[in-house]
């Protein structure tokens, strides 16, 4: 049991977290989180994650992440083909339009800015891979999430345009990955490099980060999740789905690709993760009338760093 809750602290703690603000009757837990989102923790938080990750990156890891052409075309299929597809395939099981519309809004997006990369670490993988396949891909996501959205909730016969704010998109992505990323590598190889300074709890103090971003997300959805809890258990079962079909679709792209140990962990966690607060933004500014499509969210994004955080603890002990 100790054995255990040592290796897995991670998803437990995840676990724990969110059966406490769903149940905490007193609401502090909530308000808390709250107060912190009015406060820009959640940027204040990812703008840590990503220094603290310039900080653990070599630069031979820079330069092997950078051009590792193909393992950057397999995530970006998983990205923007197969969740799209799988979104699609799912979509034939009969379910609530705004729970399908929820499960769009995921498929449509880019990778995760923060815990992908962290996880990416945990498992022994080139964590430059993953930071450059979170930059790419959400640039990208600027041009691809109104067509590949669009095209999904057609589906629905819902027919309004997306016009995303391009810029501002560009502005954050600059401030809270490009700006701290930069500057934890130059502390790294011009201040900390002549020191024989341990940085081995970093990773550690990344998950952390990690999970306090999930606390604010969850505090700022509970009313929702209550809300809706006659159909949680099905968005349960969906997000999971949705998530294992991803996460079985890198495991074989890699074992027809043969990328081995090293390269392939990236492609696993930046492929198959989601970002929370862009999918959130869309859904609160283009598709406000499908309530449950907010839980879909949520349920999803806690349910990966669940199942991940699992797969990545495993990876990392095998690596």
């Amino acid at each position: 049991m100790k054995k255990t809750l040592k290796e897995q602290w991670f998803l437990i703690s995840l676990a724990l977290l969110f059966m406490a603000v769903l149940f905490d009757s007193s609401n502090i837990l909530a308000k808390a989180g709250i107060f912190l989102k009015n406060h820009h923790g959640p940027e204040f938080m990812i703008f840590m994650i990503f220094f603290i990750s310039g900080l653990m990156i070599e630069n031979d890891q820079v330069k092997a992440g950078v051009k590792d052409i193909k393992a950057t075309v397999l995530a970006l299929i998983l990205i923007l083909v197969a969740a799209p597809l799988a979104a699609l395939g799912l979509s034939v099981f009969p379910m609530e339009t705004g729970v399908l519309a929820g499960l769009f809004i995921v498929a449509s997006m880019p990778t995760t800015l923060s815990s992908g990369v962290v996880m990416t670490g945990m498992a022994g993988g080139n964590m430059a891979h993953a930071l450059f396949v979170t930059i790419l891909s959400n640039f990208i996501g600027i041009f691809s999430i109104p067509l590949i959205l669009s095209s999904l909730m057609s589906s629905l016969h819902y027919d309004q345009q997306l016009a995303i704010d391009q810029h501002a998109i560009i502005i954050k992505l600059f401030i809270l990955v490009v700006c701290p990323l930069l500057t934890g590598m130059a502390v790294k190889n011009y201040l900390l490099k002549k020191n024989d300074t341990d940085l081995s709890g970093l990773q550690i103090i990344n998950q952390f980060l990690v999970i306090g971003v999930v606390f604010i997300s969850l505090a700022g959805a509970k009313d929702v999740l209550l809300s809706r809890g006659w159909i949680f258990s099905q968005v349960v079962l969906l997000a999971a789905g949705f998530h294992l079909l991803l996460l079985t679709s890198s495991f074989v792209l890699i074992k027809l690709s043969g990328i081995e140990k090293g390269r392939r962990e990236s492609v696993i966690f930046m492929g198959s993760q989601k970002t929370l607060p862009l999918s959130v933004m869309i859904q609160v500014t283009y598709f406000s009338e499908f309530g449950t499509a907010l839980l879909v969210l949520v349920v999803h994004h806690v349910l990966h760093l669940m199942i991940d955080g699992y797969l990545s603890t495993r990876m990392g002990k095998r690596n």
